[in-house]
């Protein structure tokens, strides 16, 4: 008698939800006022467009989990699409730096919030000491190894979730009319320029396919809970983002942008609606911090056991990675020498630019995958014209932002060569299929 099938952790419905709770984290909270101070009363759509971006590239994404289930994620679609060479080499340590970019991002927004309850206000220094000291926290959490705080994961997204949810949809009955009418529109070229900002704040969706080995019938699953749980978010954030500059004038919002979404509560709520929404972006900026450290770490670690990163990755510290240090390290000068506008786009381009590649690197495989070529193509064409948009518009207001991205590629070139001549290692690909062997690769 044949053993009964094991039943798989995820359906469409948990996948759905996973996915959600990855999207809805700490990205809302640090660009709803960002992109609103660029887009003005627009940024709506702004979140669209981001949205349909999110939508094609998860089409993508979700196509080739399918068809390399890896736990590598997008350095194994980066080794399958380009080969084992320096350039997907490169890659795969470049995805491993934006990593931790999004968290100095993340601990800089979490800097600016705390800042908001202390009487002195927002100081530069302050959100600093902020941000370092959550830094330094989740990084002992991770070492000891605390389960407490994966376990608080699911009460954190129903919180979160929650709280927008209500926020937007009673603030959309305090809607003031003249702030999102014709005569305040921004010209329409700012609220394409706002777009990548828009598109970070959804990041989180790739989680979806990591799920893929503890899905029931992936064929069907994977793409089903891709598109419902993008779509909606999405809703959410349009909704958010009407009743921000519905609800604050634009001039209010650029002067809060970096917490401007607590800012909308107030009208609303009063005093305690800030105080509220402000100790919600805490939460969940923190949970972000700490499921993000631990992911980079864990790249780290599999990157240093396939040949992706030095060895030192491997050394335990307590119940952890000596990686997580450096991880730690490698995040702190981040924190202390860009402003949270700076971290944030930076952080939002290299994710463009990695995705862009990954989606081209998927054209050479669209055999293999079976997806349709013209939706995996304009994937890739909206994350290169979403980063050069982005781009073109820090060329004007932040000429400083293109060098670092040329700084981080520079770096990641530079790491892999350096590795591949000391160590002699090569990045490999962990799912061998027929095709490949068939042609000696």
């Amino acid at each position: 008698m044949a053993a009964k099938e094991e039943k798989k952790a995820f359906g469409v419905a948990s996948a759905v939800m996973l996915g959600i709770g990855s999207m809805v984290g700490a990205g809302i909270f640090i660009v709803i006022g960002q992109a609103g101070a660029i887009a003005g009363n627009i940024v709506w759509l702004s979140f669209v467009f981001g949205g349909i971006a999110a939508l094609l590239s998860g089409y993508s994404l979700a196509k080739l989990a399918l068809r390399y289930p890896s736990r590598g994620g997008i350095v194994e679609y980066l080794v399958q699409g380009f080969g084992e060479g320096v350039f997907s080499g490169a890659g795969s340590v470049l995805f491993y730096l934006s990593q931790l970019i999004a968290i100095a991002a993340v601990a800089k927004s979490f800097g600016t919030y705390a800042a908001t309850f202390m009487a002195g206000g927002i100081d530069p220094l302050r959100v600093d000491a902020f941000a370092l000291g959550i830094l330094a926290f989740f990084t002992l959490i991770n070492l000891v190894g605390a389960s407490v705080v994966a376990k608080s994961e699911n009460v954190i997204v129903a919180i979160k979730v929650t709280v927008l949810v209500i926020f937007a949809v009673t603030a959309l009955f305090t809607v003031k009319p003249e702030y999102l009418s014709v005569s305040a529109m921004p010209p329409m070229r700012d609220m394409l320029f706002a777009i990548g900002l828009t598109f970070f704040a959804y990041q989180g969706f790739s989680v979806i396919t990591n799920t893929v080995e503890d899905m029931q019938n992936p064929a069907r699953t994977m793409m089903r809970a891709m598109m419902i749980a993008i779509l909606l978010v999405a809703a959410l954030y349009i909704l958010t983002s009407v009743a921000v500059l519905g609800n604050l004038p634009l001039e209010k919002v650029i002067a809060t942008k970096d917490y401007a979404l607590a800012e909308a509560a107030k009208p609303i709520f009063g005093e305690w609606g800030f105080k509220i929404m402000a100790a919600t972006a805490l939460l969940a900026t923190a949970s972000a911090i700490n499921a993000t450290l631990y992911a980079a770490t864990e790249i780290g670690y599999t990157m240093a056991k396939e040949g992706d990163l030095p060895e030192v990755y491997e050394y335990n510290v307590f119940h952890s990675f000596e990686g997580l240090i450096i991880s730690a390290l490698l995040i702190v000068p981040m924190i202390l020498f860009f402003d949270l506008s700076q971290v944030t786009t930076v952080a939002a381009l290299v994710v463009l630019i990695i995705q862009g590649i990954t989606h081209v690197g998927h054209l050479l495989r669209i055999k293999e995958t079976g997806a349709n070529p013209w939706l995996v193509g304009a994937a890739a064409i909206a994350m290169f014209a979403i980063s050069g948009l982005t781009l073109y518009y820090t060329r004007l207001h932040a000429p400083d932002i293109g060098y670092y991205i040329l700084g981080a590629f520079a770096l990641a070139f530079g790491i892999e060569v350096v590795l591949r001549l000391a160590t002699k290692r090569v990045v490999t690909r962990q799912i061998v299929d027929l095709f490949n062997l068939k042609h000696g690769k």
